[in-house]
């Protein structure tokens, strides 16, 4: 469902920057008075990095963990915050991505641990029309957790905590009216490191796959690094662009947020389990040098399969599915053709 926000995937780097002396820990409560699950990650040291805004460079990786859900419901947006142990409330810069995984449902396009939540600190505060949209989710159910804090300014900060809220309604009540899932499309799919060398002047990349189910998207947006000029989802089948994403920009030219479709005023877009769709994105660097780790391109979003079926089951046994989930948990790390040699060499 969450996926509609400005997607990010997770960059499976080992853990470094300057998390307290205890650790960061992270936690999930149940808050019925805000009508949320809460989940806390903290409390971490961010060192500054004097305005660096190298994707990597100064990152802090809280441990990969997995919480539960406390009770039935359903999520339909969610709104964070990061605070410093003080209680001030800090920039959402600071957040480089925040990622959520269930290990149980498979993803739309593979055969892959679904892609629950994914943003990052340009997405701000989402939601669905909550009587008409949710994303059910079951007591005892396992989300996994994976975060990176980034500070590319000129101040350090210390005992910062990340909180993000997962807006929902309990089950208990009549609506939602109808029920989504999230899906992602990553143009460096299927597993592995998300972002890729940016070489300089125009560039693209994409990836093609079938969907399992057929079905429609209710909405679909994007996550875009600077120097993008666009991100396409397309029915290759068709030979038809579906939708197109544009970056928002500052003065300066750095990605604010990228445009969001909201598909369900025509009732949504219709998907065939038959027919290929592409992600593409493309660039434009203008510094004259290839940009490491500069580049990324992936669609999200929330999907209502036809009929009445259930959402299919991943199957762990799956060699890809086991590739991508030790990547997501950070027990390997590197792009994929990296993470296929070295497993076939037994050495990670």
């Amino acid at each position: 469902m969450l996926s509609v926000l400005c997607l990010i995937a997770t960059l499976g780097m080992p853990a470094q920057g300057a998390p307290t002396p205890d650790g960061p820990t992270t936690r999930l409560e149940d808050a019925p008075g805000q009508g949320a699950f809460v989940i806390r990650v903290g409390p971490m040291n961010l060192p500054a990095t004097h305005g660096d805004h190298h994707e990597m460079r100064g990152g802090v990786f809280p441990p990969v963990a997995t919480v539960t859900i406390p009770k039935d419901a359903y999520l339909y947006g969610f709104d964070y915050e990061i605070r410093d142990s003080a209680g001030r409330l800090l920039p959402t810069s600071l957040l480089h991505h925040m990622n959520l995984l269930d290990p149980a449902r498979r993803e739309l396009f593979l055969p892959i641990a679904q892609r629950v939540l994914a943003i990052g600190r340009e997405t701000g505060a989402k939601a669905m029309p909550w009587l008409l949209f949710g994303l059910p989710v079951s007591r005892g159910q396992d989300l996994v957790v994976s975060v990176m804090m980034h500070n590319p300014t000129h101040q350090s900060y210390t005992g910062v905590t990340f909180a993000l809220r997962l807006k929902y309604v309990p089950a208990t009540r009549p609506w939602p009216l109808l029920r989504v899932y999230p899906f992602q499309l990553d143009v460096a799919f299927p597993a592995g490191d998300k972002s890729f060398d940016l070489p300089p002047g125009p560039s693209s990349r994409s990836y093609e796959a079938r969907p399992v189910l057929a079905g429609r998207i209710m909405a679909i947006g994007a996550h875009l690094h600077d120097y993008a000029k666009g991100i396409t989802f397309e029915d290759v089948t068709e030979g038809r662009v579906l939708w197109e994403g544009k970056p928002y920009r500052t003065a300066s030219g750095e990605i604010t947020g990228v445009s969001v479709g909201r598909l369900y005023w025509k009732l949504g877009l219709k998907i065939v389990p038959d027919h290929t769709y592409r992600v593409t994105v493309t660039y434009d660097n203008p510094t004259g040098q290839s940009i490491p780790d500069g580049g990324m391109g992936v669609v999200g979003g929330v999907f209502i399969p036809a009929g009445d079926v259930a959402w299919p089951a991943a199957d762990s046994s799956d060699p890809l599915y086991v590739l991508d989930l030790k990547h997501y948990r950070r027990e390997i790390h590197g792009k994929y053709a990296e993470l296929v040699a070295a497993l076939r060499g037994g050495t990670p």
